[in-house]
This record gives structure tokens, sequence and C-alpha cells, in this order.
């Protein structure tokens, strides 16, 4: 990796869960100055890396060196609701021996609190300003404030620590689009060395290298996301003619084989037939088989060995072809004519949101962008629409079948097969026909029998929504929360290649600006105290006219 100096090093890093199962295996890693994005496929290992780096976790085997202390922004972030903003900023010691000073107690041991950061205040307040918390009190306390403020409120306090090492695992899952505006601002300034983990395009196409963890190794590619996927391309292209040239060899190998055990058995009934009609005499004849039992013999080894060593680099080459199969299904039955009513909601109050007033209406096949700032209420208004929540008043009206993918992926039944719960929403459906369809969601074979509860975090999201989209009646609208924050690259394509072949309305709530503008999106709708409204995608930071 192009680094003068090292800043963290993991050499020879083991590390297995209590069950044994290997995550790490004489792993090595060495990470310079400069922001690094670490990508990968879901549970190839990333946060368990972070979390070892952070010395959250402790190796099995190898050891892992640092050049200064390290910040770490875990992907689930857990604060106790009743600390105050100053504690949280790692700030409140100082503040109350500054206040103690200030009333006129001379206390050495204020003065040894403070120290030289006679100004941690005004530090804190400006921190917290360039990450748009410039409102949140210093008093306030954690339950007083949003998940996307905790997560921006966190980063403030490590940006006041100045760790050397900073490490980030999935940093924008809780953003809404305002907020990850302010982040990428604060990694496009940072100085030190920055690891982060995450799917969000924005963010990868700030850093300066991407970190491909795959298959328990890192393999390295210079600049940000967009060069990583065009040399990954050329890559792929040149491992995709390797395995055509050995397949080649393989088929060529194979005909000389068999070419050459014709020749031998030719060989052998020549040689009966003189051994039979003993044309010549017996010591010659003796010395004849022997010679030609161990010509064949060498010969037959010879092509056999051939024969192996190309079907040995067929697999390298068919190794070096990544399996990131895509989405590929018709969903007919979900088809939406335009013109024909989808929606409609009337002067509704939401349980825990602002009041959409007046009549708005959903018509044909649309595909909408629900926006809008954390705690808007973008979460409450599907699921009134999906009817699991009763407004306080008006009414959610939907004029055709509804499938609801929520944030947290608990439709299947952990204990049944992916066979099983398909069959309980859709109960015409054969069971062939129900693998069938499931082949196309990628769960072939001995897959589709699997307990949902094995399933990987981005196996669980792909099930879901095959069980939403198989159902019967098919949704014919759609409505998903989030969708993209348990899903890493990889599975993002999947999930908009499965859009494709949806038909029907969509719906869909993200702050996910690259994955919206990948949808066709048809029309904004923006979330907000004073209700729900159009705007153009200008409006939205991350997003401009000509994206829509």
């Amino acid at each position: 990796m192009p680094s003068s100096t090292t800043h963290v090093l993991c050499s020879s890093l083991s590390f297995a869960w209590q069950d044994g199962s290997t995550v790490f295996d004489g792993f090595q890693l060495a990470v310079g100055p400069g922001r690094t994005g670490l990508i990968g496929l879901n549970g190839c290992g990333k946060s368990t890396l972070l979390r070892l780096i952070a010395g959250e976790l402790a190796p099995t085997a190898g050891h892992i060196e640092t050049d200064g202390d390290i910040g770490y922004l875990p992907q689930d972030l857990v604060l106790d609701t009743a600390l105050r903003v100053d504690e949280v900023l790692g700030v409140a010691s100082a503040r109350a021996a500054l206040l103690a000073i200030e009333a006129g107690d001379a206390g050495e041991e204020h003065f040894a609190v403070v120290g030289d950061d006679w100004d941690v205040e005004e530090r804190a307040r400006a921190v917290l300003g360039r990450l748009g918390l410039a409102d949140v009190g210093l008093d306030r306390t954690i339950g007083e404030l949003s998940g996307g403020e905790c997560v921006l409120l966190r980063l403030a306090a490590l940006l006041l620590a100045r760790p050397s090492v900073l490490l980030l695992d999935e940093p924008t899952n809780n953003l809404d689009v305002y907020a990850r505006e302010r982040l990428y601002e604060a990694v496009d300034a940072w100085t030190g060395v920055l690891v982060v983990v995450s799917h969000d395009r924005e963010m990868l196409e700030r850093v300066d290298r991407i970190a491909d963890l795959r298959e328990g190794a890192v393999t390295w590619y210079g600049g940000s996301l967009s060069a990583y996927e065009e040399a990954l391309a050329v890559e792929q292209e040149a491992a995709g003619r390797m395995v055509r040239v050995a397949e080649a060899d393989v088929r060529r190998q194979k005909r000389e084989l068999a070419e050459a055990h014709v020749k031998l058995a030719r060989r052998k009934r020549y040689g009966q037939k003189m051994w039979d009609t003993k044309r010549e005499p017996k010591a010659v004849m003796n010395l004849r088989k022997r010679t030609a039992q161990e010509s064949a013999g060498k010969h037959r080894i010879m092509h056999t060995e051939r024969l192996a060593d190309a079907e040995e680099r067929l697999d390298e080459a068919v190794g070096a072809v990544r399996d990131d199969e895509v989405i590929r299904i018709e969903l007919p039955h979900t088809r939406v004519h335009p013109g024909r009513g989808v929606l409609v909601l009337r002067d509704l109050e939401l349980a825990h949101g602002p009041r959409v007033r007046g009549e708005w209406d959903l018509r044909g096949p649309e595909r909408i962008a629900l926006v809008g700032r954390n705690g808007a209420g973008k979460t409450t208004l599907l699921r009134t629409i999906a009817g699991e929540l009763d407004p306080v008043s008006g009414e959610a009206a939907a004029q055709v079948p509804v499938g609801f993918l929520p944030q947290r992926l608990d439709v299947l039944d952990g204990g049944l097969s992916l066979v099983d719960n398909v069959a309980r929403v859709a109960p015409g459906a054969t069971g062939n026909a129900i693998r069938a369809r499931l082949a196309h969601f990628l769960f072939k074979g001995g897959r589709a029998d699997r307990p949902a509860d094995a399933l990987s975090g981005g196996e669980r999201f792909r099930a879901t929504l095959a069980a939403l989209l198989l159902a019967e009646p098919a949704p014919r609208l759609l409505m998903l929360d989030e969708p993209t924050n348990s899903l890493d690259l990889s599975g993002v394509r999947r999930l908009t290649s499965a859009l494709e072949a949806f038909e029907g309305a969509l719906i869909v709530a993200s702050h996910d600006m690259p994955f919206l503008k990948s949808l066709g999106v048809t029309r904004w709708l923006l979330l907000d105290e004073d209700g729900l409204r159009d705007i153009a995608p200008g409006e939205l930071p991350g997003i401009s006219a000509a994206d829509a």
C-alpha cells in the first residue's frame, strides 16, 4: 500500500468466535495516513476487524500495533439516556472546574482538571456547530436527542479528543440527508488515519483508497469507490478470459487423454495378436510386451498429470471470478396501470408525527421517495398506511394489496425454512413453484430449506423481500423503510435489480441519495413539522434537479 508511515498494523492476526467459527487466520493489514474505505460482503468480518483494532475484542493469535490513540464509532451505538451532552463529549469535569473557578473557588484541583484547556466549552460548541448540533445544549440529556443526533454527538466527542486513528463503522446508517452532509464534511477535513466501513456511495467517494476484505484477506485499490469499480471490472474481464482459456485447455487435455487411451488399446490388441500367432520368438515378445506396458504407463501418467494441471488452473481461474449474482425475476402480477388509484390520505393525524392535511392520492405505478429529517415521522406514516398503527384521526386508505418492509426485519418466522415462510403468505403455490421463485432470489437448492434464523443480515433481507413480493395476492404498493441500512454494496445492487422487476407503486423512505436516484424516482415527498409536501430534488443536499 502506498504509505510511508504505518499507523495500524495487524500481524498474523487470528480470531474465532466461541462457537469455533473462524473469522481471521493469519490475517495481515497495514493502514497508513489518509482515508481508507473498508468494504466487503455482509459477514466477511469488517465490523469484527474494527472491534479488534479498537481493543473491544482480543485476537486468538497474532498482534495489533497502533501509533497513537484510537477513536471508534460502532455501528450499533448505545448511550445511557441519562447522560448529559457534556458527559458524552468528555468535557463535563473541565466545565465543572471552570464554573468553580469562575465562582471564586481557587482550589488547585480545579486548575489541575482544566490544565491548558481553558477554551474547552467554546471548542465543544464549535464542534457541535460544525456537525449541525448548534442547538443542542451541553446540559441536555441523551434521552432528549434522536438516534441520528446521538451518532453525531459521539462523533463530536471523537473529534474533540483528536485521536490519531479514527474508526467509523457504518456511520451514516441512522443519519438523515442533512446530517450526512455534515458527516461528509468532517470526513473531508480529517487529516489523520481514518478507516470507515460503509455501503454509502457518497461516503466511499471521499476516501483515498479502498480495502476490499474478501475470504480473510484484503486487496488494495487506489482511489475512491468509482476507481475501485473500474479497476474491478477490468480484473473481472481478465478473469473471465482466463476461465475461458483454462476451460479450452481442460477440453484439449481430456481429448488427448482419450486419444492416448485409444492408441494404447490398439497397441495392446496388436501385441496380443502377435502373441497368439507366435510370429516372433517368445523372449522377443516378452521384452516387447514389458516395453509396451512401461511406455503405456508413462504415456497414461503424462496425460493424466497434464489434465490434472489443467483442471487446477481452471479452478484457480474460476476462483478469481466473483460470484456476485444479481436477482432476475418477473413480477407481472404486481403491475398497476397508469391512472389507477393506489392510496388516499385524508386529513391524517399520525400517532407520532405531524398532521397530513387535506387529501393526498397516489395513482398508477409511481415511484415515490419519502424524505425528511430523523424523527420527522416517516416510519410512523408507513406503518399507518400498512395498517400496523391506527391514526389519531383521518384516514389512510390503500386501494391495492400492500407490502411493507420495515427497518427491523421481523417479518419472517425464524424457526421456519424459507420455503415454509413463503408458503405462509402464498398458500395457493405448490412447493416446486415456491422453490423455483426463491431460486430467482438466489436461494437455490438446499439454501431454500435453511431456517430464517440461520441467515446472515443480507440474506435475511433478501428472503424478507422475496416473501413480500411472492405473496398472494401480489403487492401492488410496496413500501420500504431505510432498506439499504443492513446491506453491503452487492446487496444494494441486488435490491435495485429486484425493484426493477416490480411493476407496482413504490414508496421508499431513505436517506441514501445514490440508491434513491438509481430507482428512477418520479416524485419526491418531504415530511416535516408542516406536514407532507411535494418538493423538487434540488431542495435536498446531495441531489440536483438533473438527477430527477
